[in-house]
């Protein structure tokens, strides 16, 4: 029996329709059953439709019965419409086996789940930007997001940089035992959560940020110069976000010029190693996502194991519904 993606535009609209019926034929090559919403390629200003009717492709997307349900693309939208959204209907549709993947302006939706009902969703491709690509689909995120729709998605890995203060080899392990033997760092059973930093950052002290203590916060971004990265990283330190962590990882962070002359060494490293000075949490870099063409799928929301050994660092989770 086939899997079953539904296609959904709770964000902006979708500019690219090539890109959109190149990821939808993808999607069928690759053996997915592909249902489309009726709004998917709705526009109003620049967003999917207005507001009521991004809501209710949200609602149609909860009831699909979908094995996925798949945004078109992100962009901005999602912020707007949190109030009203049903979440006991998302829930209930992620209890049921839908699994809710997306990235960037999804951020604030999947956060928004966390924090009403606790369920997990899933951070990973989009429709336009992953499958529908000019050139074919990334391998290991085509790769990823198979595991997922099979359910044999159990966990991650990546090497870290060669850039110091990023991994410290003296850490002590916080687990020991069959999951944290040996390890230079170990956070064992502790909420994964995170996203894009600039919609993490705009959810701060409203109710759609969840309070997760002792978390492994995952954060990326594109376009943002390394000074606006660090602007919106101290306010989630100001904000206290930061010293309930165990880990910070950060993701990819792409498409931003440094200014030659200006900068002068101001980069993302000096961003990374001052916030490692600042909190007690570990930083880690490199992990493969963001809006970039390799990237891997993780369950906001879920329980999991963070490791590193030398520059080999882990994300476990075991199977997530």
């Amino acid at each position: 029996m086939k899997k079953h993606i539904y296609i959904y535009s709770p964000s902006s609209a979708v500019r690219d329709k090539a890109s959109f019926k190149r990821g939808v034929k993808r999607l069928q090559v690759l053996g997915y059953e592909v249902e489309i919403d009726e709004a998917a390629l709705a526009k109003y200003q620049r967003f999917a439709g207005d507001d009521a009717v991004r809501i209710a492709a949200i609602d149609r997307a909860a009831a699909s019965g979908a094995d996925i349900a798949l945004i078109s693309r992100g962009g901005y939208g999602l912020t707007r419409i949190l109030p009203a959204i049903n979440y006991k209907a998302l829930a209930k549709a992620i209890h049921k086996g839908t699994r809710f993947v997306g990235l960037s302006d999804f951020t604030a939706l999947q956060l928004a789940v966390l924090a009403k009902t606790g369920a997990v969703t899933w951070a990973g491709p989009a429709l336009g930007e992953d499958f529908g690509t000019a050139a074919l689909p990334d391998d290991i995120m085509e790769a990823c997001f198979d595991d997922l729709v099979t359910g044999q998605g159990e966990g991650t890995g990546w090497q870290l940089p060669k850039i110091k203060p990023l991994v410290a080899t003296n850490s002590i392990a916080e687990g020991h035992g069959k999951i944290c033997p040996t390890y230079d760092f170990c956070v064992k059973d502790a909420t994964l959560w995170g996203g894009n930093l600039a919609v993490l950052t705009s959810l701060v002290g409203t109710p759609y940020c969840p309070a997760i203590k002792g978390g492994i916060l995952f954060i990326e971004d594109v376009g943002e110069h390394p000074y606006r990265v660090e602007r919106m990283v101290t306010q989630l330190l100001h904000a206290g976000v930061l010293a309930q962590q165990k880990a910070i990882v950060f993701g990819q962070f792409s498409n931003y010029k440094l200014v030659p002359g200006y900068d002068s060494g101001f980069n993302m490293a000096g961003v990374v190693a001052r916030l490692q000075s600042q909190v007690k949490a570990r930083v880690l870099t490199g992990l493969p996502f963001g809006h970039v063409a390799t990237k891997v799928l993780l369950p906001v929301g879920a329980r999991t194991t963070l490791a590193v050994e030398g520059r080999d660092a882990f994300l476990l989770w075991g199977h997530q519904h």
